[in-house]
């Protein structure tokens, strides 16, 4: 049984934990690894994040950013600037509570700027990828604003990645990290209940390095935080999907997502991060009577 717990998003809270919520992704640009360019037009942006919420995603997760492996991040030389990361979010986050006003919205960045100028504009969940890590200006920004926010795990920056040294235990080393950083945002005025937490599978772990993170995932209870999983479409799928010495392509890789996403809900995900939305909906129906 994973634990219950009640979000606070500010205006209104989710309870979580009786049923796997299912976020679904709208990537607002033109490089993300697996869907770059599709939804990279407001209109597009708009139509497709409205489509996931027919398809019964309960949180929609934009983002104008690509953090892809080898992406370079940050403020003074990200490939993205904070303006041109607003313009490229707000117009979609305006348009889908225009049409859908009880939709869930959270913004994918790790800008403060980009965050508040979000939220404003309605998005009710902030979900950093680098948790709090690589803009100082969010912690203060959060503590001010009215929302709740993923706190994800990243090791390193994009374009590090490739170089990073190998770690004998992941997985003792980002529950140590992410209850540090979570502790840090309570410590800075973030309310402990507006907090949720993702071990941040692929995210400067290699691909060898995230099957811990799967098989033991449910270890990160021991935070007492909400729980977030997003594993879809990444390498280490394609890696253990690899037949002949090629790994599928990432918008091939639904089936085997399909099982890291079950694998986690069973484990105790409390929100599954998605881009098949239709596909992890039905998933979790049966993941939610099997656990």
């Amino acid at each position: 049984m994973r634990p219950v717990f009640t979000w606070n998003l500010g205006s209104r809270s989710l309870e979580l934990g009786k049923r796997t919520l299912v976020m679904g992704i709208v990537n607002v640009t033109p490089d993300s690894f697996s869907d770059g360019g599709q939804h990279f037009l407001a209109e597009t942006a708009i139509a497709h994040a409205l489509k996931l919420a027919s398809d019964g995603a309960d949180i929609l997760d934009i983002g104008g950013e690509s953090t892809r492996p080898g992406a370079k991040v940050g403020l003074k030389d990200a490939a993205v600037s904070a303006q041109d990361e607003i313009e490229r979010v707000l117009p979609v986050i305006a348009g889908v509570k225009r049409i859908k006003p009880e939709a869930i919205v959270s913004v994918d960045t790790y800008k403060a700027r980009v965050a508040k100028a979000a939220v404003e504009s309605g998005a009710e969940i902030v979900n950093d990828v680098s948790g709090l890590q690589w803009d100082p200006e969010m912690t203060a920004t959060l503590a001010k604003l009215n929302c709740g926010l993923v706190l994800m795990h990243a090791r390193g920056r994009p374009d590090e990645w490739a170089s990073l040294p190998a770690v004998p235990d992941l997985v003792t080393v980002v529950k140590r990290e992410l209850r540090e950083r979570a502790d840090r945002a309570i410590l800075s005025g973030i309310k402990r209940d507006r907090i949720a937490l993702d071990p941040g599978f692929g995210f400067g772990k290699r691909n060898e390095e995230n099957y811990p993170l799967l098989h033991r995932f449910e270890e990160f209870h021991d935070l007492r935080y909400p729980l977030v999983a997003g594993v879809s479409r990444k390498s280490f799928i394609g890696r253990a999907l690899m037949r002949t010495g090629m790994q599928p392509e990432a918008a091939d890789r639904l089936f085997g997502t399909l099982g890291a996403e079950v694998a986690a809900a069973l484990k105790g995900a409390h929100v599954i991060r998605t881009h098949d939305v239709k596909a992890c909906v039905e998933a979790m129906c049966l993941a939610d009577i099997a656990g």
